[in-house]
């Protein structure tokens, strides 16, 4: 699924209303619409019938069930809507409308100067009146008055948003969860850039994000993922055509993903030959994780070399299936051992002693298949970037955040996940896999953000396993390995996790998972 910026969406309103001829009021109903819609649908909180009470009947005896229910049948549904004086302020006022109009009570509050108003918010405050509805000015010395509701309505700022909120609207913003059931967005959750994902000071965290005809890069990738919650696309009648076929930033989306048939009379030979350099004294997990992987990623043949002192361990701890060999002293035998794979693994749980470097290099620089590098693989090349950038063949990079610092130069925490991904890539010729909530792969200029994955990923190991399956897809020359790798890695955890729950779920339960995730592509 495409991802547009705020750029890119200002430029198909305008289109739309300028070339088209939509009327921006039009829009507006539209999108309202499509925020009540969702609001509607959402689970209201209240006691259950047989649950505490808290409140006594006007004779001073508990309520009955029925006469709870009866209770609960006359509530009346209720929202506050935080409104802006921009156009996304414009479609709170029409969705408070919509829901004052339906029986909802409706508190609708202008947080911003209301000689800043857009014609259309001001319409809109118009058609609101004539609903009996009212748009307050926003009184911060009174709180108590913005709760408690069953729903709060987030529409401060949409897309444009580029600079930390003010006083007034950070502290809307934080009151949006305050003694609130729901906490729903339009568009994009305000306090979060709508490119990167940042929050600018103060954000809305929303549980739902009704985010207006296309998605856009900062509900997907860093904090803007956290702050976002569930996000529902909702078309509000801008034609498609006024859209460019092809943004900087695509959503992995699972029906466009696909692996091919094998061939009937295929034999080990057809998938592959992967080498994997790895393991240490003290690491010989990962090693074992990252062969094991690979070989329920479907690599047609994996050979493991690790270092002669671990190798009786790694030996017996590896899948029978698992080819581990004992690293010959000499630098060029471990070349000639390599060359004739399809791809090469390197890094994990390999260490960064004066061997491991030698080794590093020699294969960087001595083979031409496709090479991911990983973890110390990834330290070690840090030091010696380029040659990196002297590399022919096909590099793919599988950092997470420290290591990617460590590789960039670049601060800590990120801000902008995408921009670093897409710079770092273009710079090196290489394909970035920016590892974390909602990673990032990144390769001629184009970010792709994966959706899969859980926190119970977040255990060492997890790792070890991607960068075996990348190993093993590419290997076979699987079209777009680093994108399938890593969405069916993300899509073994939910399994796993989904089997043990995130806080037992291990990586090996995640390996033996990949098989069924796999499975859902064939």
């Amino acid at each position: 699924m495409n991802l547009y910026t705020a750029e890119q969406m200002r430029e198909a309103d305008r289109r739309a209303i300028e070339e088209r001829g939509i009327p921006s009021l039009q829009l507006m109903e539209n999108a309202a619409l499509a925020v009540v819609r969702e609001v509607r649908a959402l689970p209201i909180p209240g006691p259950g019938l047989d649950g505490p009470i808290g409140w006594l009947t006007a004779d001073g005896h508990m309520p009955t069930p029925e006469e709870q229910a009866e209770f609960w049948a006359m509530r009346r549904r209720s929202a506050i809507v935080w409104c802006g004086p921009g156009n996304n302020g414009g479609d709170g006022v029409a969705a408070a409308r919509l829901l004052l109009e339906m029986g909802w009570q409706v508190k609708c509050v202008l947080v911003g100067d209301r000689a800043r108003m857009t014609p259309d918010c001001r319409e809109m405050e118009r058609l609101l009146n004539q609903a009996g509805g009212v748009l307050e000015d926003f009184d911060p010395a009174h709180k108590e008055q913005y709760m408690p509701f069953d729903v709060a309505i987030d529409a401060l700022f949409g897309v444009g948003l580029c600079r930390d909120l003010g006083p007034d609207a950070a502290l809307a913003a934080r009151m949006t969860r305050w003694a609130t059931g729901w906490v729903v967005s339009v568009d994009v959750p305000s306090g979060i850039h709508a490119g990167t994902g940042d929050v600018m000071g103060t954000a809305v965290r929303a549980d739902v994000t009704v985010t207006l005809s296309r998605g856009k890069p900062g509900l997907y990738v860093g904090q803007g993922a956290v702050h976002s919650g569930r996000v529902v696309t909702a078309d509000i009648g801008i034609p498609k055509d006024v859209y460019p076929e092809q943004t900087q930033t695509v959503l992995v989306d699972r029906e466009g993903l696909s692996l091919p048939r094998r061939a009937r009379d295929a034999h080990k030979g057809n998938f592959g030959r992967l080498f994997i350099l790895a393991g240490n004294r003290g690491c010989t997990g990962a090693a074992a994780l990252c062969a094991q992987a690979a070989v329920r990623g479907g690599a047609g043949l994996v050979t493991l070399a690790v270092p002669e002192d671990v190798y009786p361990i790694l030996a017996a701890r590896c899948c029978a299936e698992v080819m581990v060999q004992p690293l010959p002293q000499d630098s060029g035998a471990v070349l000639e051992l390599a060359r004739g794979c399809t791809a090469a693994v390197i890094g994990p749980g390999l260490g960064r002693g004066e061997r491991a470097e030698q080794l590093v290099l020699a294969l960087m620089r001595g083979l031409e298949c496709p090479i991911i590098l990983d973890a110390d693989g990834l330290n070690i090349i840090s030091r010696h970037i380029d040659v990196l950038d002297e590399r022919e063949g096909a590099a793919i990079l599988t950092p997470h955040d420290g290591e990617f610092a460590r590789l960039s130069g670049c601060e800590l925490p990120i801000r902008d996940r995408l921009g670093a991904a897409a710079e770092f890539a273009r710079r090196h010729r290489c394909t970035l896999v920016l590892k974390g909530f909602r990673t990032v792969i990144s390769a001629g200029g184009t970010c792709v953000v994966n959706p899969t994955g859980n926190p119970g990923m977040a255990k060492g190991g997890s790792g070890d396993a991607l960068a075996g399956l990348m190993g093993a897809l590419a290997a076979q020359g699987v079209p777009d390995a680093p994108i399938l790798a890593v969405w069916l890695h993300g899509r073994a955890g939910d399994l796993a996790a989904q089997d043990k729950g995130e806080y037992g779920m291990t990586p090996s339960d995640l390996v033996e998972q990949i098989p069924y995730a796999i499975k859902e592509l064939t």
